[in-house]
C-alpha cells in the first residue's frame, strides 16, 4: 500500500515508506539508498504527544482502507 502525505506547510506531496515520530517531529522515510535513508521532516507539533496523536490518525486512516494507495494531509496544529 502506497502512503501519500502532504507535509504540514502544505508545500510538499510524499510518497513516504515509514513515518517515526521524534519527540514533537514527525519524520517521513520518502527513499533509500545503499544503507542511508533519505528522510524529509513532515509536520512540527507542540509536544511528542500531539506528535504520537498525530501518527495514531495515519494508523488509523490506513488500517481503515484497502485501496492501492491512501492519503494523509499533516494537520496544521
Amino acid at each position: 500500500m502506497l502512503l501519500w502525505i502532504r507535509t504540514q506547510d502544505k508545500k510538499s506531496l510524499l510518497n513516504v515508506k515509514e513515518v517515526t515520530v521524534d519527540k514533537k517531529k514527525i519524520t517521513g522515510v520518502v527513499g533509500t539508498a545503499s544503507l542511508d535513508d533519505w528522510s524529509k521532516v513532515i509536520g512540527k507539533y507542540d509536544s511528542e504527544k500531539r506528535a504520537l496523536e498525530i501518527l495514531d490518525e495515519m494508523f488509523t486512516k490506513l488500517a481503515e482502507h484497502t485501496d492501492t494507495a491512501v492519503t494523509f494531509t499533516m494537520p496544521e496544529e
